[in-house]
């Protein structure tokens, strides 16, 4: 036996020291092999709309019903089955408003704690009884395990189970106990939790969101563009902060900074008011309706303009220091005519919409103004300081990356920059080039180091890919060949607002295209999939979000309200079970009052994308494939302990 097969096995013994421990796990093992693969829930560009994203979690996107369904069928109407469904959802503010209507609530009480014995005991039945075990609410551990384990051919403890239940409402503990059953049933309806991308931006509750996400049992992260925009802010780039800080002011959601995360912009406000006290900022009015008053609009249209100005001249300042980003041409400043009011781009001259630029000196138009640097400096500290921002973009770091290989699907928040011809584009990245899945790995080790290089020219380094990332035409999560920016705030001629998309959105129903982008990334072309997001598919234009027969599932269709116009829904999730992989369309989410009153969701429309010939085992999953490395690891453990090269511990 080799050395180092010796120590290793060696070290294995510590955790299986007797040739009965060795050989319980491989049991353990090799029956949870055997088991229904857990359901996995895919969501994207999420976008801030914290409620919306809350619900689609409470009701797995269908899931929680498709649950009622299997064990009721046709013995329940389908109004009581969206009642206990909203329940479920929802079980303290539902049973809050039953109360009121309800003239025997310890007969509501019994029938209702019987119906979710049973859906509970479905949700638990492709589990281990160890796995369930964890995820039992202390508090009512053992009395819910002795429920759900119940088997119905067994009479003799029917009485037992009876007593249970009728001492649970006669302690008036029935509330809590509904609360605590509904609560595991959400927990084991979905076993795993994708976000690919884009939880940021737009929609007033991303700080809710990460915090929902940080409590989540099982999650990973593909980080969105948006997101890494927030990650290089907190890192202190002075591009990302200012993109930040710009975005919320555009959409009104600057309490985002202010009360969710505690970082002080009256700098910014007091430098704002002072320096465009006269000047309406026209170009510069909010997005979306706001609930702001007159005076709380003209000082956050102030305070959008600032910002802008200031991100302009800082991105200039970083165009300059990355001469290999090449991205001269999206330094403007210094191709306006401050005289006549104009700017020249690509050899033609428009007339601008806005011409007061106070700040701004002609000969050095990138220069901040001592106020402006004032106001940067101490904005720098603030998302560098903020304690709540830090443990967020810890989390993202920790849970996420750019992409992810799992169970057979590509999961990635944007495009894979292709050439015109559909072969994967060469990208130089500080003076060496990467293309496809190298790409992807060097961009995500520079995000890295911008937290947690110890050479400081490779912290800056990564700080400044970060904010590439946001924007550059050969980032993977941008992946368009500008930000007009600049000229949608103005320039009046639409034409210059137009951002010409990578190759690799023209091409997704080339299957030979396809193919070699999951080739790339270490998958087999038949049986797999890409899951991304990123650009909205306008579903109301008849646009289908399945891709390449199936192989490519666009699931970005409009979660964040400000896109909804544009798709006619309110998003796609994706639900990969056992039994096949399921696309849910969504209407847009009204509010949490509404769905518990109404009992209304937001889950409209299910197709099944594919369904598995066969049920798909744990087996069939990664989880499995490491499993069966596991057992023969053990095996061989054994064979050491049976013929006396280890000895056992005990």
């Amino acid at each position: 036996m080799k050395e180092l097969e010796v120590r290793y096995l060696e070290r294995l013994s510590q955790l299986y020291p007797t040739i009965a421990k060795a050989s319980t796990e491989i049991i353990n093992l090799q029956s949870i092999l055997n088991l229904p693969k857990g359901t996995e829930h895919f969501l994207t560009d999420i976008h801030g709309e914290y409620e919306a994203f809350s619900h689609v979690l409470k009701n797995g996107s269908g899931s929680v019903r498709r649950k009622i369904d299997d064990v009721f069928g046709n013995t329940m109407s389908s109004r009581d089955k969206q009642a206990l469904a909203t329940l479920i959802y929802y079980p303290r503010e539902k049973m809050e408003r039953i109360k009121k209507t309800e003239d025997n609530m310890e007969d509501w009480y019994k029938i209702t704690l019987y119906r979710l014995i049973e859906v509970c005991k479905c949700a638990a039945s492709k589990y281990t009884r160890s796995k369930v075990r964890k995820a039992l609410p202390a508090e009512f551990a053992y009395v819910i395990e002795e429920l759900i384990t119940e088997k119905a051919e067994v009479s003799d403890k029917e009485s037992y189970y009876n007593a249970i239940v009728n001492t649970i409402i006669r302690i008036r503990r029935a509330e809590v106990f509904i609360t605590a059953l509904s609560e595991l049933i959400q927990r084991l309806t979905v076993d795993h939790l994708h976000i690919v991308g884009d939880i940021y931006d737009r929609g007033p509750g991303p700080h809710i969101i990460m915090d929902k996400l940080m409590k989540y049992h099982s999650v990973d992260i593909q980080w969105g563009n948006h997101d890494v925009l927030w990650m290089g802010a907190a890192a202190g780039h002075r591009g990302c902060i200012a993109n930040v800080i710009r975005i919320c002011a555009r959409y009104g959601n600057l309490d985002i900074l202010e009360d969710g995360y505690g970082i002080n912009l009256l700098p910014l406000a007091t430098f704002a008011m002072d320096t465009y006290r006269n000047d309406p900022c026209e170009c510069f009015q909010l997005k979306g309706e706001p609930n702001y008053g007159k005076s709380e609009m003209l000082l956050d249209t102030k305070m959008h303009k600032a910002i802008s100005i200031i991100q302009f001249k800082v991105e200039g300042q970083t165009i300059k220091k990355n001469p290999g980003f090449k991205m001269d041409n999206r330094n403007l400043l210094h191709r306006i005519d401050y005289e006549k009011g104009t700017i020249e781009i690509d050899g033609n001259t428009y007339e601008l919409l806005d011409k007061n630029f106070p700040t701004i000196d002609p000969k050095r138009p990138y220069a901040l103004t001592a106020a402006e640097e004032d106001v940067m400096e101490r904005l720098t500290k603030a998302f560098e300081n903020c304690e709540k921002l830090q443990e967020h973009m810890r989390f993202l770091l920790n849970k996420g990356g750019l992409y992810k290989v799992y169970n057979h699907n590509l999961l990635y928040h944007g495009c894979v920059p292709l050439k015109e011809e559909g072969g994967l584009k060469t990208v130089r990245v500080f003076g060496h080039s990467y293309k496809g899945k190298s790409l992807y790995e060097v961009l995500e080790s520079y995000v890295r180091k911008g937290f947690y290089a110890l050479d400081l020219k490779e912290r800056e380094r990564g700080k400044d890919i970060m904010w590439y990332i946001w924007l550059n035409e050969n980032s993977p999560l941008f992946g368009k060949d500008k930000m007009a920016t600049f000229e949608r705030y103005f320039l009046a001629e639409k034409s210059t607002h137009k951002e010409k998309k990578n190759p690799y959105y023209t091409l997704l129903e080339e299957e030979k295209v396809i193919d070699n982008i999951l080739k790339e990334f270490g998958l087999e072309p038949k049986g797999s999939h890409i899951i991304n997001g990123h650009v909205p598919v306008k579903s109301k234009n008849g646009e289908n979000p399945v891709k390449c027969d199936g192989k490519v599932l666009v699931i970005d269709g409009g979660f964040s309200r400000a896109y909804q116009k544009e798709t006619g829904i309110a998003g796609y999730t994706l639900i990969y079970n056992s039994h096949g992989l399921i696309l849910a369309a969504h209407e847009p989410f009204e509010s949490t009052e509404s769905a518990i009153e109404r009992e209304s969701d937001i889950h409209s429309e299910s197709v099944v994308v594919k369904r598995a010939a066969e049920r798909k085992l744990v087996g069939d999953t990664d989880a499995g494939k490491d499993m069966r490395e596991q057992i023969e690891d053990l095996k061989m453990l054994l064979e050491a302990y049976r013929s006396g090269r280890i000895a056992e511990k005990e």
